[in-house]
């Protein structure tokens, strides 16, 4: 890993980055220039972040930032497992910034493991839904014919 990034990287994303395997940095910075079909960026599930809180929505003497890693993203909230070892739900709204202090994981369309782990989940809903839909209840219309 170049020693310059983990030169700037704070303790408490030192610490998390030894916890998810330490992966390898160098290759999965973003990339902001260039062929539009090369650019990779945004944030990507497993980031390391720290996240400025608008202040007047925090109970008083609460620090307005957290500092964790991206655990979901989704239209109102975002969910960070802090420094603390909690897991925060965090609103959309109460966000005044966001800091990428490092990747963790490729950009979502190189990401093997995410795309193998997401075409499996969706596999594993499907057969659930198929099992609830005949199980089910009015559901036995096996004795009907066409």
């Amino acid at each position: 890993m170049s020693d310059d990034i983990m030169e700037n990287m704070p303790d408490w994303a030192k610490d998390m980055w030894k916890d998810i395997g330490s992966p390898e940095l160098d290759s999965l910075g973003p990339v902001l220039n260039g062929n539009l079909l090369a650019r990779r960026h945004g944030l990507r599930k497993d980031d390391l972040l720290e996240v400025l809180l608008d202040a007047r929505l925090l109970p008083e003497g609460r620090d307005p930032w957290m500092k964790g890693r991206l655990i979901s993203s989704g239209k109102m909230t975002i969910e960070l497992l802090c420094e603390d070892g909690r897991l925060h739900y965090v609103s959309r709204d109460a966000i005044i910034e966001v800091i990428l202090v490092a990747h963790m994981r490729p950009a979502y369309l190189d990401d093997t493991d995410l795309m193998t782990y997401e075409r499996d989940d969706m596999k594993r809903r499907s057969k659930l839904n198929e099992k609830v839909e005949k199980e089910g209840v009015g559901r036995d219309d096996s004795h009907l014919w066409g």
